[in-house]
């Protein structure tokens, strides 16, 4: 039996991109004085301009822009992930084409486990080491036992879009995602959770954390769009 891996991160990385700052602003200004593309860039000017586009919610600028990133995380991430459709495109590792490798997901020791409260109205508190033991150890014998009754399916010859059923949720995969920063900033409103928000978000922490990285990366790419997102509420325009 080939011995399984734990993981409690998520693996984020920008492939490429093609998103600046001045992106948004030469396109928002096509609508009054025509292409501007060779013009030299004012970023004094483009700030106050996407804040304004921010502002008033002038959105079709954004999407202008590209951004490409390879992401490791749990099958369920992936799932949440999948279901931003606007200005997304997706492609992920296939279990029918390949054998899936023994990387699964225990959450971090200071990850929440409880759940308090009703449907709708409920926060997670964290649980005591002796909830924590219990989640890591039933993880691992559930994990072993599953990979174990996959592999013994593909040495059996059975086919391997077969045997990949047996598997959990809280197996890793791996796929690309390409967006816009207007699709992204969507995505951040849902997915993370910040104190400038307008309104309230409740994101699994695990989609979390693959939000916080993705974040990161747009904070670098467009600094003057990232702080009137910011300043605006975090609202997607």
């Amino acid at each position: 039996m080939t011995a399984i891996q734990t993981r409690s991160n998520v693996t984020v990385e920008l492939v490429k991109s093609s998103a600046t700052d001045s992106d948004v602003a030469t396109a928002a200004r096509v609508s009054t004085i025509g292409g501007s593309h060779e013009q030299e860039v004012d970023l004094m000017k483009d700030a106050g301009l996407i804040n304004y586009l921010m502002r008033d919610r002038h959105g079709s600028p954004f999407e202008h822009t590209s951004f490409t990133y390879y992401i490791e995380a749990p099958i369920f991430v992936a799932r949440e992930f999948f279901r931003h459709r606007a200005g997304f495109s997706y492609n992920e590792e296939s279990g029918r084409y390949k054998k899936l490798q023994p990387s699964f997901y225990v959450p971090a020791a200071d990850r929440p486990l409880l759940q308090v409260g009703k449907p709708g109205a409920y926060d997670f508190k964290q649980g005591s080491d002796a909830h924590f033991a219990r989640m890591a150890a039933d993880m691992l014998h559930a994990y072993n036992e599953a990979y174990e009754a996959y592999e013994d399916m593909l040495k059996a010859g059975i086919a391997r879009e077969v045997a990949r059923m047996v598997l959990p949720v809280g197996l890793f995969t791996s796929f690309y995602v390409t967006c816009n920063a207007r699709s992204l900033m969507h995505f951040l409103g849902l997915r993370t959770k910040s104190q400038a928000a307008t309104f309230p978000s409740f994101p699994q922490r695990e989609i979390e954390m693959v939000a916080e990285l993705m974040e990161d990366h747009f904070a670098e790419q467009m600094p003057l769009t990232y702080g009137a997102y910011n300043s605006n509420g975090r609202v997607a325009p």
